[in-house]
């Protein structure tokens, strides 16, 4: 027994080791890995400013335009003008617009106009009327100057310038029923252009109404029925006449 001991306690010769401690027993020194993250490690920028917070931009977005091309009016219309009527139940019309029968309507100009004033040798003055008017209708008067000169001017037609009367024809007398000069809205001049060469045309309306020189009360109804005679006078022009019929029923 003594032998087995002294061989037991004296081999390895490695002193210094915990015989108590079987061998490789000691544990493997690790780091154990903190928790889990699927973020990034850092989630901001030093300084603590989200730099993904860009305060002064927004993103672009497209503008919304409309085409640049200019619009266009396609149409075109025959003139344009105006009326102006009187208590003697006339009215007459000037514009820039085409009239039926040759000419065009004056385009009126102001009285202060620098146009010279036409000269009767330069301005030849027609009449026309039509030939019948139903019960119904209102006859017209067309004024036509051709301006037979190299120089364009403007003409009055004004009521009193270039005056229409209406006188019944076979009546007992010769006095006008109607006159444009009688009782006028305007009594002023109306100067129409009259470019060189050509031709423009002044129109009057009448509704049948009777007149009265210096705005006297006229004669009560309206012209009937019948024949009648139409006159323009024009300082310088000789006068003009025509004939129109106002129909019965």
């Amino acid at each position: 027994m003594l032998i087995a001991w002294a061989v037991t306690s004296g081999g390895g010769g490695g002193g210094g080791r915990d015989d108590a401690k079987p061998g490789g027993s000691d544990p493997v020194e690790s780091i154990t890995p903190g928790p889990g993250s699927s973020g990034p490690a850092i989630s901001q920028q030093p300084g603590g400013r989200d730099e993904s917070d860009d305060e002064g931009g927004t993103g672009g977005s497209g503008g919304s335009g409309e085409p640049s091309g200019g619009s266009g009016d396609g149409s075109s219309t025959g003139g344009t003008g105006t009326g102006t009527g009187d208590p003697s139940g006339a009215a007459s019309g000037t514009g820039a617009g085409s009239s039926g029968g040759g000419g065009s309507a004056g385009q009126q100009v102001p009285a202060g106009s620098p146009l010279p004033e036409c000269k009767p040798a330069a301005v030849q003055l027609s009449l026309r009327t039509k030939v019948s008017y139903g019960p119904d209708d209102k006859p017209k008067f067309e004024l036509i100057a051709k301006n037979t000169s190299s120089s364009t001017c403007k003409a009055d037609f004004g009521p009193k310038s270039a005056v229409l009367t209406v006188t019944e024809a076979g009546g007992e007398d010769d006095d006008p029923i109607w006159s444009s000069k009688d009782c006028p809205a305007a009594a002023g001049p109306l100067f129409l252009k009259v470019p060189a060469g050509a031709t423009v045309i002044h129109t009057v309306d009448w509704n049948r109404t009777l007149s009265a020189p210096g705005c006297a009360t006229p004669p009560a109804g309206k012209a009937g029925p019948g024949t009648y005679l139409l006159e323009a006078k024009a300082p310088g022009e000789p006068v003009q006449r025509a004939s129109f019929v106002l129909a019965k029923d």
